[in-house]
């Protein structure tokens, strides 16, 4: 007998229904993407471990409090949990994970410095909450972009697969976040190096 391959949201409805196969069902389609991310940011297999259950717990709370409205996007929801927790992770430890990204304009790099003093700490927070506000000011299609390539750590392939939209549009969206990103940061005078 065939397995009918079903939605992510369909299986989300059925766990929040009861049925608790549907999420065991979610965590084997998605424990690979979701583990190699959080590792690759931690590089460290007992931690990853560890993120990798509370990622989970914090999903099933989620849900079975009926909090969960990311309608069809489940796997970018979990990847927003994971990365939440990771930053949590870095915060309790002192320091901020790197952010590489591979085009030009990298203002993330500048936000990876783990010997910073507290004054120093707090202005690169500071510059961080920053360029999250400003992130928040692009258009919809260009951010939701942008945090997947940046925060989700996704590859433009499978953003092309979660938005529905062909890799040389997502390609296009990302520079022009980009694009918009450094025209807002000069008009506000933002600088980003101290």
């Amino acid at each position: 007998m065939c397995k009918k391959m079903y939605d992510d949201s369909v299986l989300v409805s059925d766990y929040i229904n009861g049925k608790e196969v549907a999420l065991e069902l979610l965590v084997k389609r998605h424990q690979q993407r979701i583990y190699s991310f959080i590792y690759s940011k931690i590089q460290d297999r007992d931690v990853t471990e560890d993120i990798f259950q509370d990622t989970f717990i914090k999903v099933i709370k989620t849900l079975k409090k009926g909090n969960y409205n990311e309608e069809g996007k489940f796997l970018p929801w979990v990847m927003r949990i994971s990365h939440n927790l990771v930053i949590d992770y870095f915060r309790k430890n002192n320091r901020m994970p790197m952010f590489n990204n591979s085009d030009d304009f990298d203002i993330f790099s500048i936000l990876s410095d783990d010997s910073l003093n507290a004054e120093k700490r707090i202005i690169k927070d500071q510059i961080l909450s920053d360029v999250k506000s400003l992130i928040e000011e692009l258009p919809e299609e260009q951010k939701e972009v942008l945090k997947m390539r940046i925060y989700m750590d996704m590859s433009f392939n499978e953003i092309s697969e979660n938005t529905g939209v062909s890799i040389n549009t997502a390609l296009g969206r990302m520079r022009y976040a980009l694009i918009n990103l450094r025209k807002v940061i000069e008009k506000n005078k933002i600088i980003l190096i101290n």
